[in-house]
């Protein structure tokens, strides 16, 4: 077992290749390392499998980026959990290195470690983000669980820097209820887009 702040080793839950199915590079094959751990506490999370770290085993950065590579993927997407409670600086160093693209979804909680190509920001009311993600981040990713969640997006929004794609997601267990009220949010503002979990809709893993 590793420490939380060795960057040579990182508790993988899961890696696969498959199609990134939300955001802006929604559609798009992309090989995905999630992370194990996470203190957010999202009532709705569909992973809530990768909460406790101890049950994953740690691998070395070498062996995950050359499992990424083996994959024929040239975009590497890495998530949780929540993937910054680690240094990732190593990883994105043996990501680059190995020719591949290194994209980040992170609710912004801890503070950013790594070199990243992208950095999708998914901040949640659970635990709150810190500044420098609204200035870093290319992509803003707001998850409507409920009607508040529309004035809370907002507000993030407005924090962001201009060159971000602000996306408004419904999510999944609510879809049928929430994604007219969000189709009516983008109409109003339309600085923002609509992301949706595609993946799932076409049953993809």
């Amino acid at each position: 077992m590793s420490s939380i702040t060795d960057p040579e080793y990182l508790p993988v839950m899961e890696s696969f290749y498959t199609i990134q199915g939300e955001g802006f590079y929604s559609g798009t094959p992309a090989y995905f390392i999630r992370l194990g751990g996470c203190d957010v506490g999202c009532v709705w999370c569909d992973v809530k499998d990768s909460w406790d770290a101890s049950q994953f085993e740690w691998f070395s950065v070498g062996q995950i980026v050359k499992e990424a590579k083996a994959s024929g993927a040239q975009v590497v997407v890495v998530t949780g959990g929540e993937p910054l409670m680690y240094n990732l600086t190593k990883l994105t160093e043996s990501l680059k290195a190995s020719g591949l693209q290194a994209n980040i979804e992170t609710s912004g909680a801890y503070p950013l470690s790594g070199d990243w190509d992208w950095i999708c920001f998914s901040p949640k009311k659970f635990k709150a983000p810190l500044e420098e993600f609204y200035s870093k981040s290319h992509e803003l990713k707001v998850i409507a669980f409920n009607k508040s969640d529309f004035k809370w997006a907002s507000e993030h929004g407005d924090k962001m820097n201009q060159d971000s794609q602000l996306f408004l997601q419904p999510e999944w267990s609510k879809e049928k209820e929430m994604t007219p009220l969000v189709v009516d949010f983008v109409k109003r503002n339309p600085r923002w887009k609509i992301s949706l979990q595609t993946h799932k809709y076409m049953d993809i893993p």
